[in-house]
C-alpha cells in the first residue's frame, strides 16, 4: 500500500500541478480512416473493414467529417484553427493496435491554444488552458480473461475487440494547470464536465464516460512553492468517470507529497485508477515521445482548413453551454445557485426537454431534480439513463397543474412509471390515484371532520387560520389523499365565513 499524506496537510505544504488529456470520440456515421461504421454495442469484430484491422495494402483516406467536428470545437474552444496540420505514424506494439502504429498528428496539430472557462461549486471561476487538440484514430478494446480484477495482471488471456479500432478521436492536451491548489481536482473535474457539455452541444460526441466516449489521461505534479521549477509528473491512463478523475488527483497529491516529504523522489511513470482504493496503482515507465519514432504518414495529404471555411464552419455553430445557461437563467427564473444545482445534477438538458414537451420549467425541475434524481442515485445510474422519459414528465406536470393529481399523488404515479408500469396517466388510472372531483363528496368528507372538530371554526374566526390544518388533514384521510387541499382549505374558510 501507498504511504499518503492527509490530503489538506499535502496542499499546505505543495503546490499541484495538473494536466489532463482528454480525449474524445466522435459521432462520425463511419471510421476516420474508412467507412466501417461507428456504433456501440455491436458484436465484437463485426464494425471493421481492411484499414481498421491493419490489413496489408490497404490505404486511409481521410473522413471530412471529423476534420468539420475538429474545427467546431477548436472554435468553440477560442482556439486557432492550424491551417495546415499533417497526420504522423506514433509507432508502438500493443495487441489492440493492429498495425503497430497508430495515425494520429504531433507536429503539426489542427487546433492550437485555446482554453476553456470552468465554475465550480461555490461560484469560483477558473479558466483551464489548452495547449492544443489533434485528430487521431482509437485503439481497439482489450479485455482480460479469468483475473478478478478484469486487468491483465493475474489473467488467464486476454481477447481484442476491433469495433473500436479506427474510430474518429480528438485529444485535447491542456497547458499545466497551475494555482489550483486544494480545488485541483474540483478543478479537474468541472473541465472535463465542460469538455463533455461542449462536445454535446456541437453534436460532435454522446460525450457519454461509461461508454468511453470520453476518456481521461490525468497528469499530477507537486512543486515547493508557486515559484519553483514543475516536479516530476505522473500520468494516470484512461479515466473514464468524473469520480475517477478527481480521485486521482486526490490520490497522486497525497502520495506524492508522502515520499517528497521523506527526501523521496516521483518515478516518472503511467498508472491506472483502481476503483476499490480510489486512488491509482504503478503502470510502467513513462516512455518519451522519442520511443515513438513520430515519422510522416506517407499515405494521408495535409489537411488545409482555410480562413474561408473556419468562418463558415463559425457561422454556423449551435448554442453553446455558456450562452445556454445565461439564456436558461432568464427562461427558468433560476438564482446562480439554482442554476449550480441544476448543471452538478447533469439535468440540463432533461429539464430542457421537458420543458419542450410541455411541461412547466418549476414542474420540470421539481421532478428531475427530486425523485427521479434520488432513483437515478440509489439505481447506479445517470440521471439521463433513468427509465422515465421527458414526456413523461410533462404529462405528469399537466397532470399536477390541472389539477388531476396533487403531489403526493403525482409521486405515486411516477413511483409506478419508474417501476416500468406505464405512463403517468395510465398509472394514475391503473392504481385510482386521480384527486376526487366529485364536490359532493369533498363538502361531506368536511362537514364530517367540521362535526368532529366543533371549536375549528370558531378559532379560523377569532384568528387562528392555521387551525384549519386539522380537517384539511382528516379530509385528506377520509379521502386517502385523494382530495385537492387547496379546494378543500377554501370550503372550510366558506364556513368560516372568512
Amino acid at each position: 500500500m501507498d504511504e499518503l499524506m492527509d490530503f489538506d496537510e499535502a496542499v499546505s505544504r505543495f503546490d499541484p500541478v495538473i494536466g489532463l488529456e482528454v480525449h474524445v470520440e466522435l459521432s462520425t456515421v463511419t471510421k476516420i480512416f474508412d467507412e466501417a461504421p461507428v456504433e456501440f454495442g455491436s458484436e465484437p469484430n463485426t464494425d471493421v473493414q481492411s484499414v481498421s484491422l491493419g490489413l496489408p495494402g490497404s490505404l486511409p483516406v481521410l473522413n471530412k467529417a471529423a476534420v468539420e467536428y475538429a474545427v467546431k470545437l477548436g472554435v468553440a474552444l477560442d482556439a486557432k484553427i492550424n491551417e495546415l496540420s499533417r497526420f504522423e505514424r506514433k509507432n508502438y506494439f500493443y495487441p489492440d493496435l493492429p498495425k503497430a502504429y497508430q495515425i494520429t498528428q504531433n507536429v503539426s496539430p489542427i487546433i492550437l491554444g485555446g482554453h476553456l472557462d470552468v465554475e465550480l461549486e461555490d461560484g469560483t471561476q477558473y479558466r483551464f488552458p489548452i495547449e492544443h487538440a489533434h485528430l487521431e484514430e482509437d485503439a481497439g478494446k482489450n479485455t482480460h480473461v479469468g483475473g478478478e480484477t478484469g486487468r491483465l495482471q493475474g489473467a488467464k488471456y486476454s481477447l481484442v475487440d476491433y469495433n473500436r479500432s479506427g474510430v474518429p478521436l480528438i485529444e485535447i492536451v491542456s497547458d499545466p494547470a497551475t494555482g489550483v491548489g486544494k480545488n485541483a481536482p474540483e478543478i479537474a473535474g468541472a473541465y472535463v464536465r465542460g469538455i463533455r457539455d461542449v462536445v454535446r452541444a456541437l453534436g460532435i460526441s454522446e460525450g457519454r464516460m461509461e461508454r468511453g466516449n470520453i476518456r481521461a489521461d490525468v497528469n499530477v505534479s507537486l512543486r515547493e512553492n508557486p515559484d519553483a521549477p514543475f516536479g516530476t509528473r505522473t500520468e494516470t491512463k484512461n479515466v473514464n468517470s468524473f469520480r475517477g478523475i478527481e480521485n486521482s488527483i486526490r490520490y497522486e497529491i497525497s502520495r506524492q507529497a508522502a515520499i517528497l516529504a521523506k527526501g523521496g523522489k516521483i518515478q516518472q511513470e503511467t498508472r491506472h485508477y483502481n476503483e476499490e482504493i480510489q486512488g491509482t496503482i504503478a503502470g510502467r515507465v513513462k516512455s518519451d515521445a522519442d520511443d515513438y519514432r513520430y515519422f510522416p504518414e506517407p499515405d494521408l495529404v495535409p489537411v488545409i482548413c482555410s480562413a474561408e471555411y473556419v468562418a463558415e464552419v463559425k457561422a454556423n455553430l449551435p448554442e453553446l453551454p455558456a450562452a445556454r445557461k445565461a439564456r436558461i437563467v432568464k427562461e427558468w427564473n433560476l438564482s446562480p445557485e439554482e442554476l449550480r444545482d441544476v448543471v452538478s445534477a447533469g439535468a440540463m438538458d432533461v429539464i430542457e426537454d421537458s420543458i419542450k414537451a410541455g411541461a412547466t420549467p418549476s414542474g420540470a425541475r421539481k421532478w428531475w431534480m427530486g425523485d427521479i434524481a434520488r432513483f437515478a442515485k440509489e439505481n447506479g445510474l445517470e440521471l439521463e439513463d433513468a427509465p422515465v422519459s421527458a414526456a413523461d414528465v410533462a404529462e405528469l406536470d399537466g397532470l399536477v397543474q390541472e389539477g388531476k393529481l396533487n403531489d403526493k399523488l403525482a409521486r405515486s404515479a411516477l413511483a409506478g412509471v419508474l417501476a416500468g408500469e406505464g405512463s403517468p396517466s395510465e398509472v394514475a388510472k391503473a392504481k385510482g390515484l386521480e384527486i376526487v372531483q366529485d364536490t359532493g363528496a369533498l363538502e361531506k368528507a368536511v362537514d364530517d371532520a367540521l362535526a368532529a372538530n366543533p371549536d375549528v371554526l370558531d378559532k379560523i374566526r377569532s384568528g387562528k387560520v392555521q387551525a384549519a390544518g386539522a380537517i384539511i388533514g382528516a379530509v385528506m384521510k377520509a379521502t386517502q389523499g385523494k382530495a385537492d387541499a387547496g379546494q378543500v382549505r377554501a370550503m372550510i374558510m366558506q364556513r368560516a365565513g372568512v
